[in-house]
């Protein structure tokens, strides 16, 4: 069983850059005014935001990926150094292998060296004990807790039984001494079950909505015997997601992810309410493609992007962002309305 969980995780990378990940997140039907006369200082702008108790230096954290594979050490050490470098957080992906199998340890492990806000990551099937467990193993700032009935319907080796999401998440958020998000794989947070999840008393959500990595499909091309092809743009779009868990509450802190790729998506996102936003496939990609250089010239080239169209915008700070205008178009404005 654990030598399968370590050839599904270096197959889930594999299979995310054969994926053609065709699906839209909406985020071109959002609107946003060019303003000519910005009056800002652009060295001025401030693009760092609090997050777990700390100053980041710009609203965006590199989302769940890997570990516990044979390639994850140097993905997670890379990832891991480039954080650091530039001040904003990581979250590792499930750690589940972590905890039946110790030789995987490892990739995870090299976390707590890091000086960054450092998250954990299990899915709902998992005991308090295995969060606690979790938790520990990277010295985590938070945990996350992941909901992908969709993928896990696609493997053949996946759950059939998600009657124990909320009760989990209920003793989560009751016991756990760090902050829970709750987030979705890649499919969206809807708002009735957004209403359902700050019932639970949960406080922090990551939407991941449809638009970026799909699961699906990734499981498809692991399985040559299955075909889900006809459900590839199942699920919620990033943008209506975003509007969806923000009309339920002003207050829950909402991370955008699901197709996030550029800094106008960050942007984008935090104008229809989200708080910060979280990249994986890009940062994935940028790194195994290019190397760590290369995804240093794009972490470097995404802060320059965001304070310049900060900039085109005339504001001077992530609050003042979140404040900015907006008009939606296309099948983004006919499904919000």
């Amino acid at each position: 069983m654990t030598d399968k969980r370590r050839e599904r995780k270096d197959e889930h990378i594999e299979n995310y850059l054969k994926s053609k990940g065709n699906t839209d997140n909406l985020f071109g039907d959002v609107y946003i005014e060019h303003q000519a006369l910005s009056n800002i200082k652009f060295d001025d702008i401030d693009t760092s935001i609090e997050f777990m108790g700390r100053r980041i230096s710009m609203p965006i954290m590199v989302n769940a990926m890997t570990g516990g594979g044979e390639i994850a050490w140097d993905i997670n050490e890379n990832l891991s150094s480039l954080c650091q470098k530039f001040n904003i957080p990581m979250a590792v992906g499930s750690e589940a292998i972590a905890i039946d199998d110790e030789e995987t340890r490892e990739s995870f492990i090299l976390l707590k060296e890091k000086d960054i806000v450092r998250i954990g990551n299990l899915g709902s099937e998992r005991s308090l004990e295995d969060f606690n467990f979790a938790k520990d193993l990277i010295k985590a700032n938070a945990m996350q807790i992941h909901l992908n009935i969709a993928q896990e319907l696609a493997m053949e080796e996946g759950d059939r039984d998600f009657t124990n999401s909320e009760p989990c998440i209920k003793e989560l958020v009751e016991k756990l001494d760090v902050p829970l998000i709750v987030k979705e794989t890649g499919f969206g947070i809807s708002q009735k079950v957004a209403q359902h999840l700050i019932r639970l008393g949960v406080k922090y959500i990551d939407v991941s909505g449809k638009g970026g990595t799909n699961f699906l499909e990734i499981e498809d091309l692991r399985n040559v015997d299955s075909d889900f092809s006809d459900l590839y743009d199942w699920g919620i779009p990033t943008a209506k997601s975003i509007i969806d868990v923000r009309r339920v509450s002003d207050d829950i802190f909402i991370i955008a992810s699901g197709g996030i790729n550029n800094g106008l998506d960050i942007v984008k996102s935090i104008v229809l309410g989200a708080d910060m936003a979280a990249m994986s496939g890009e940062v994935l990609k940028y790194l195994l493609l290019g190397g760590y250089d290369a995804l240093e010239n794009f972490l470097d080239d995404l802060r320059y992007k965001l304070k310049m169209i900060m900039c085109l915008l005339g504001v001077k700070n992530i609050e003042e962002l979140k404040k900015v205008d907006y008009k939606l178009t296309g099948k983004l404005k006919d499904l919000v309305d």
